[in-house]
């Protein structure tokens, strides 16, 4: 962490010395002050117990704690072996067929969507064998990047058939939205994660390291009447996304 953090980080001790609370508290209360002010920078991480043990003059025990304290309200979370970082992790059931803006809407975040490009082209190999389209079918592809209010958190590639959609420009902030709107609703899907590493364009879009490790999710969505309707490959930030399925026996 820059020097500038560390030393607002005992500015701002300084000035709770005198308050009650214990110490634990009061660090609590300087990180929780300093990362609401943007001091953490873009990449939300704080120092390692260490170096917080160090700036403030207390011991990793009370640091311990102080950061147990923004854990369990959510400020921050913790990776072992990677450190702390800003804001909460967000939780994606696999269990549910859900949009990514149902997702934040209903953690009270603000949805936002940036479109790098949309097009009406011809099926490529790969989309023609997800959406059970013959060659030489057209599609609308939206590649767009996804974000929670200014944070981005996933870049996605996405084929509809241009028979359900055919104007990429009705795609506004929610693809299933303008899919409901038309009378074609995604009743079910199938989804498969697996871990990669971050390429160096995924990378540059999320305000990460190409190479960092991020998680890949292939979706293909179906009408009630079974045909496909969406197949959508998509990079999401391993820092900040869990993903839960509920499993029952039977």
């Amino acid at each position: 962490m820059d020097t500038g953090f560390n030393a607002a980080l005992r500015e701002r001790l300084r000035t709770l010395a005198l308050a009650r609370g214990t110490r634990y508290q009061q660090l609590g209360d300087a990180l929780k002050a300093l990362i609401a002010e943007g001091a953490a920078g873009p990449a939300g991480v704080l120092p390692p117990e260490r170096e917080l043990a160090r700036v403030s003059g207390l011991s990793r025990v009370t640091v311990r704690k102080a950061l147990a304290g923004l854990v369990a309200a959510g400020v921050v979370h913790q990776r072992a072996g990677s450190g702390t970082f800003v804001g909460e992790r967000i939780v994606r059931s696999f269990s549910r067929l859900t949009s990514f803006t149902e997702d934040l809407r209903a953690r009270g975040l603000e949805s936002r969507v940036v479109f790098l490009a949309r097009s009406v082209a011809e099926v490529t190999s790969d989309e023609a064998m997800a959406l059970a389209l013959s060659p030489g079918s057209l599609v609308v592809r939206l590649h767009r990047l996804r974000l929670a209010g200014e944070q981005a958190l996933a870049v996605e590639e996405t084929a509809v058939p241009h028979a359900i959609l055919t104007e990429p420009e009705r795609v506004g902030a929610s693809l299933y939205e303008t899919l409901t709107a038309l009378g074609a609703p995604p009743v079910r899907a199938i989804q498969r994660l697996r871990a990669v590493a971050l390429d160096t364009a995924s990378a540059r879009h999320l305000g990460l390291t190409a190479g960092g490790p991020a998680l890949h999710i292939e979706r293909r969505a179906f009408l009630a009447d079974g045909r496909a309707v969406e197949f959508t490959r998509s990079i999401y930030r391993a820092d900040v996304y869990d993903f839960v399925a509920e499993l029952t026996v039977g």
